[in-house]
């Protein structure tokens, strides 16, 4: 059977970028069981509730929803467990440096195969107040707009 190779894409978290303010990203592999891995080649997983947290100076995903594999025997997953993520270890004492200054988080982003295996791709991100929020779907609509015009304009000479 041949390798899978390139990026296939299986959830993505796009409240995130709307709720939190992302500062820095990092790529990191999981420990999962095989019917994680079965349940996640259908497609379905969703990181809407997910985030990160460290225990033993090791940094887990939590509340990331993996459902039961359909076909799964006795051998079957927890859909909510927490699951281990692996990362180099200036990695994890980067991001650990970070999240204990007040108002940082970890959230993941995308889970995703990369070359067949399994990744998840978390950010440290601040939570954005109301206002924040507000102003960046007003500059995305002014941007919008711009652009809008600028194609009439052009469209037109």
């Amino acid at each position: 059977m041949p390798k899978e190779s390139g990026r296939k894409v299986v959830a993505t978290n796009r409240k995130a970028r709307h709720n939190y303010e992302i500062l820095d990203t990092y790529e990191a592999g999981m420990v999962l069981m095989g019917t994680e891995v079965k349940s996640l080649r259908e497609g379905r997983a969703s990181l809407v509730d997910g985030f990160g947290t460290f225990y033993n100076d090791e940094l887990w995903l939590e509340a990331a929803y993996i459902p039961e594999y359909l076909n799964g025997s006795w051998t079957n997953h927890s859909a909510r467990r927490r699951r281990k993520l692996l990362l180099h270890r200036e990695q994890l004492d980067k991001i650990m440096q970070k999240t204990r200054e007040t108002g940082f988080t970890i959230v993941p982003l995308q889970l995703y195969f990369l070359d067949g295996r399994a990744k998840v791709e978390i950010a440290v991100a601040r939570g954005k107040r109301d206002y924040d929020k507000r102003q960046t779907l007003r500059e995305k609509q002014d941007n919008r707009e711009a652009l809008r015009d600028m194609r009439e304009k052009n469209r037109g000479a």
